[in-house]
């Protein structure tokens, strides 16, 4: 089973033949919301929208062990997360798809470990390649099938949030070697490594990321969501050829 955490833009998944829906209780508390289970394409899938189905959920705020765990608990094999990013490099303007290699974590205070507690053991998981291979290269390929550009590759900022960046931090997050900047990133990555899960990304780019092409003095939140609801059909377009290569 295939599971897809849907970020801002993607609050419901209209390709998603649903079945059934479940409330699931975990020892983290609780999920952003109850897990869709059902078809696409017949491959068996499961849904979570991060911020919540009414998108009422920020993203320091998201409980990101109760939807791992949950995820895990209901049998999901891997995960695919879509999110919206703001675009550093020139290449990825408004409307790009990439699926990212790297990530650098910028986020503070977050529950970012399942092995945590007195009772626990110190576990440092492996995070060279903090997406999986495997499935970042068959999300490309159902992407060539679903005649989609994407890109291959790229570092992905991981920011606190819920506010965007100041310029002279998204200047600072390119010095790093940013190429895209977005909120929900991490932990969530790491905590599907922890429990084992393979783990990849879509990443839609929704806007120019503070102080970088249209958005030198201001991001206009309007063109934002023009910009995903556009951009969106194609990461469903895109996840119904990768569920029709499942089966």
């Amino acid at each position: 089973m295939i599971a897809i955490i849907g970020g801002s833009g993607l609050s419901k998944l209209s390709t998603l033949d649903i079945d059934r829906r479940e409330v699931v209780r975990t020892p983290y508390g609780e999920p952003s919301g109850a897990l869709q289970f059902g078809h696409i394409c017949d491959q068996q899938t499961v849904f979570i929208a991060r911020h919540g189905y009414g998108h009422t959920i920020p993203p320091h705020a998201v409980n990101y062990r109760a939807n791992i765990w949950a995820l895990k608990h209901a049998g999901a094999e891997a995960i695919i997360s879509v999110a919206s990013v703001g675009g550093i490099a020139e290449r990825f303007k408004p409307g790009s798809l990439l699926v990212p290699d790297q990530i650098i974590d910028y986020t503070w205070g977050r529950k970012s470990t399942f092995f945590d507690g007195p009772d626990q053991e110190v576990v440092q998981v492996d995070f060279t390649d903090p997406y999986d291979s495997g499935l970042r290269q068959r999300i490309l390929t159902a992407s060539a099938k679903a005649g989609e550009t994407i890109f291959d590759g790229g570092t992905y900022a991981a920011t606190q949030g819920p506010r965007l960046e100041t310029a002279a931090e998204i200047t600072r997050l390119e010095r790093d070697g940013a190429d895209v900047v977005g909120m929900t990133g991490m932990p969530e990555a790491v905590l599907a490594r922890e429990l084992e899960l393979p783990y990849a990304a879509i990443l839609v780019v929704a806007n120019h990321a503070a102080g970088r092409g249209n958005s030198e003095h201001r991001i206009s939140m309007d063109q934002v969501d023009i910009t995903l609801q556009k951009a969106m059909a194609r990461v469903r377009n895109l996840l119904q050829h990768f569920c029709s290569s499942c089966t």
